[in-house]
């Protein structure tokens, strides 16, 4: 199945008062890439919707927005009033008011026990796997809509390789007319030079010529090899198929590009040349559509 790498989800809920939401947006780019946008309380969190968004989307630039609202009284930290006053009164006790009254408030707020962790760990803890699964169905929104372009971009690489097919299938039938049309000419030619001097040709010597040129412009081995490599395209077309084939489709198409280029230099036939331009243009539309495939 062809997905696109284009793709948008959101899914939001509430987890003991405080709501809970997270957006997902994915473009293009030939690797995987996950950027995350956390509030800075919560970026513990990181590794687990990294890791959903590696799982679910395989390929493309993530870019993850997670917004935590009315949150500060859950993970704010508590100070221990009774033991801050035993505190101060023990050090005027030890010091006096008025070296007492000296004492900055941030030092005495190090001081052991005074500030109290109120639950924000505890908080925290059930807050990953209530964002995890948060995480796991935006995701599952945006390919969904990566399946929906997927299916548009399908129709195209079909056609791009309906139109391979019938080049290929037209240079195949082609091929064995340009030695005979070769042969036929090289005759002719040579027949008229030594018609002018009262010689004729041998037929092993035009045999041995023509056997030379189909050698050297002998494309049969090209042919099949394209023709493989186009079926191994069209089986990834299959909507069957569950793995990501973005980069196989580029890989394919980079081997097709490969095949059709030495069929172009070793043929100096015109027509087997036009029909290698189209194969080439439809190559490079389908290397094109590659990138925006999963």
């Amino acid at each position: 199945m062809i997905r696109s790498m284009t793709g948008f989800g959101v899914a939001q809920a509430e987890l003991d008062g405080v709501l809970v939401g997270v957006e997902v947006r994915s473009v293009n780019n030939r690797h995987f890439k996950c950027t995350l946008r956390i509030p800075e309380d919560f970026t513990a969190l990181e590794p687990e919707l990294e890791a959903v968004a590696t799982r679910l989307l395989v390929r493309g630039s993530v870019i993850v927005t997670v917004r935590i609202s009315n949150a500060a009284s859950r993970i704010a930290a508590r100070i221990d009033g009774a033991r801050l006053k035993d505190y101060i009164n023990q050090i005027e006790i030890a010091l006096g008011s008025a070296a007492a009254a000296k004492i900055e408030t941030g030092e005495l707020l190090m001081l052991p026990g005074v500030v109290v962790e109120d639950g924000g760990a505890s908080f925290l803890e059930k807050l990953r796997p209530f964002v995890a699964k948060l995480m796991a169905e935006a995701c599952e929104r945006v390919r969904v809509m990566r399946q929906t372009e997927g299916e548009h971009l399908r129709g195209h690489l079909v056609e791009f390789g309906s139109v391979i097919r019938a080049r290929v299938d037209a240079i195949r039938t082609r091929a064995p007319e340009v030695i005979a049309n070769y042969q036929t000419r090289l005759r002719q030619r040579i027949d008229a030079m030594l018609a002018e001097i009262g010689k004729t040709v041998e037929p092993e010597d035009l045999l041995r010529e023509v056997a030379i040129f189909a050698e050297r412009a002998d494309i049969a081995e090209e042919l099949v090899r394209l023709g493989g490599h186009l079926s191994q395209y069209e089986s990834l077309l299959d909507p069957a198929l569950a793995e990501p084939i973005g980069r196989t489709l580029d890989f394919v198409a980079q081997e097709m590009l490969r095949e059709a280029n030495t069929i172009a230099s070793k043929s100096g036939d015109v027509e087997i040349s036009r029909q290698i331009v189209e194969i080439k243009t439809a190559i490079d539309r389908i290397k094109e559509q590659a990138q925006n495939a999963e």
